[in-house]
C-alpha cells in the first residue's frame, strides 16, 4: 500500500510541477531558441519511430521508376519544396534558416519511399512541413516520391533541365474550387 501511495504522490507532484512550469511561461517557444538536447533527442526519436510505424503498411506503387512520373514529381518539387528542402547547387533560402528544426536537404539526403509518402501526405506537426494530402492526390504525392529517389544523384544542370521539362500542375484537382490549385512552377 505504501508503494502505491508513493507512486501516486510522485505522479501528483509531476503533474503539479508540469502545471507550474507551463503556467510560469518560462519555456521559450521561439524557433530561434533550440530545444534542450534531451528534448530534441526524444522528439526526434518519437517522430522517426512514429513515421516508420505509420508508413510501414503502405504499398509501393510499381511505377516509381517511370520517367513521366519522375518528371511530374520534379515539377511538384520545384514548385512546393525547394524553399525548405533545397535543390542541387542551391544555397539556403531566406525561409530555411528560420525553421526549427531545420528541414533535411533532400538534394543530398536519401529518403525511404513509404516514409517520404507518409510525411508528404500528412505533414509533420511543429516542423512547418505541411500536409500536402489536403490539396494533392496520392498519384501526385507518389510522383514527388519517385523524384526524391533520383534527386540526390542529380547535378544542378540535370535538375534544372528536368524541371524545365516538367508538366505544369494544372492537371491536379483544384483545391479552391475555382480551377486553381494555388501553385505555380518557377522554371529557372
Amino acid at each position: 500500500m505504501t508503494l502505491v501511495k508513493s507512486a501516486l504522490l510522485l505522479l501528483l507532484l509531476a503533474i503539479l510541477g508540469t502545471g507550474i512550469f507551463i503556467g510560469s511561461g518560462a519555456y521559450n517557444p521561439g524557433a530561434d531558441s533550440p530545444h534542450w538536447k534531451i528534448t530534441y533527442t526524444l522528439m526526434q526519436a518519437a517522430r522517426e519511430r512514429s513515421v516508420e510505424h505509420h508508413a510501414s503498411a503502405i504499398a509501393l506503387p510499381t511505377n516509381l521508376d517511370d520517367p513521366d512520373v519522375i518528371l511530374k514529381g520534379a515539377g511538384q518539387y520545384a514548385a512546393m519544396c525547394t524553399s525548405c528542402h533545397l535543390a542541387p547547387g542551391m544555397r539556403d533560402t531566406e525561409l530555411r534558416p528560420g525553421l526549427y528544426p531545420t528541414p533535411p536537404n533532400l538534394s543530398k539526403d536519401s529518403v525511404e519511399p513509404r516514409e517520404a509518402f507518409w510525411v508528404i501526405k500528412h505533414g509533420l506537426k511543429m516542423s512547418a512541413m505541411p500536409a500536402w494530402g489536403m490539396s494533392h492526390d496520392d498519384p501526385t504525392i507518389w510522383s514527388m516520391v519517385a523524384f526524391l529517389k533520383k534527386l540526390p544523384s542529380m547535378t544542378p544542370a540535370q535538375y534544372k533541365e528536368m524541371v524545365a521539362k516538367a508538366p505544369p500542375d494544372d492537371d491536379m484537382e483544384p483545391a479552391d474550387g475555382n480551377g486553381s490549385d494555388g501553385h505555380t512552377h518557377v522554371h529557372e
